[in-house]
């Protein structure tokens, strides 16, 4: 057995446990820079990272962790979508009245502010609607508009009600939108056509829902819950909760590739989850580094990116980010 196992090494033949649960931390990318963070997003025809850092944005070589640009100006930013047919970028701004900053993809040049709501937070680019997504929290509602959207009195349409306050989100393409309403422990299905949310579906035995992911193909959810700490599956035909497996505490984000779902908290976990004999189950739990929270994941080359920092201890018991230490850990198998 031990000569056959040899054998199948050699030829580069491994099971498909092992090929799901081999993750480690490839790289770790010293960025610095002042602010902290919230959402990364990957660029990967262009090998870029977007990660936002409070009053600016920076945009990072995923190879090597240069920063190639620095997008200044904004009061708060959350989250970035990327339109490279327009060749526009956008920022959630949720400082005050909220807003939306537009820039160069190329130059990372700012382009323009759109008013927004406040709170402004998650945000995704559908290429198959052409529509630009975001949600706010404190507004409790879906924004939408075109990419190519005037910098000049340009407006978003008008916003779609929740009913709750909105974290993160999918889009299937096809018109449908799945949002986690944090305060209702809900997930609430709005039709982009129509306009208006046309289901709401409870998330237990998860509770207060944040991250989200999609297999498509499938229409398959993955919704990453902070309390109680699970990654619920749930069909996105129905609503009906497939499984959940535990997860780290303080999650943020979740992403789906090659048939794996994961889960990034802000403990310094990782949780790797897989569909085997018909069950889904935790294959890994990968140490990464405590405020590692958010993620994406480059579909070419499968690795993902997270943002954090050395933290330390402050009187009031919350971490603070050091100084100078802000990464980039790359995550791979």
């Amino acid at each position: 057995m031990a000569l056959l196992q040899i054998a199948l090494l050699a030829a580069g033949v491994v099971s498909v446990s092992s090929a799901q649960s081999d993750w480690k931390v490839l790289n770790r990318f010293k960025v610095g820079g002042d602010g902290a963070w919230d959402y990364l997003t990957v660029d990967a025809p262009n090998h870029r990272l977007f990660v936002t850092r409070t009053s600016h944005t920076m945009a990072v070589d995923e190879r090597t962790g240069q920063v190639l640009g620095d997008i200044r100006g904004q009061v708060h930013s959350h989250g970035v979508a990327l339109a490279p047919e327009f060749n526009r970028g956008f920022i959630t701004d949720g400082g005050g009245a909220g807003a939306i900053i537009v820039f160069d993809l190329k130059t990372y040049d700012v382009l323009g502010r759109i008013p927004a709501l406040p709170d402004a937070d998650g945000i995704i680019y559908d290429a198959k609607l052409k529509k630009i997504l975001a949600v706010s929290g404190d507004g409790n509602s879906l924004l939408t508009f075109s990419p190519d959207i005037p910098l000049e009195g340009g407006k978003l349409d008008p916003p779609i009600k929740l009913g709750g306050a909105p974290e993160f989100f999918v889009s299937d393409g096809s018109g449908n939108v799945y949002i986690n309403l944090e305060d209702k422990n809900m997930v609430a299905v709005v039709n982009l056509k129509t306009r208006k949310v046309m289901s709401r579906w409870p998330v237990a035995p998860g509770g207060q829902p944040v991250s989200m992911a999609m297999d498509m193909p499938n229409h398959r959810l993955f919704i990453g819950c902070r309390n109680p700490q699970k990654l619920i599956v749930m069909s996105a035909e129905t609503g009906t909760i497939e499984a959940s497996v535990p997860i780290g505490a303080g999650v943020d984000a979740g992403r789906f590739d090659a048939g794996l779902a994961f889960a990034s908290a802000g403990d310094g976990s990782m949780t790797v989850a897989a569909l085997k004999s018909g069950t889904w189950s935790v294959v890994q739990t990968v140490k990464t580094a405590a405020g590692a929270r958010t993620m994406d994941v480059d579909p070419g080359t499968h690795h993902i990116f997270l943002p954090t920092a050395e933290l330390e201890q402050t009187t009031d018991g919350r971490p603070r980010p050091k100084a100078g230490t802000f990464m980039i850990i790359e995550a791979g198998r």
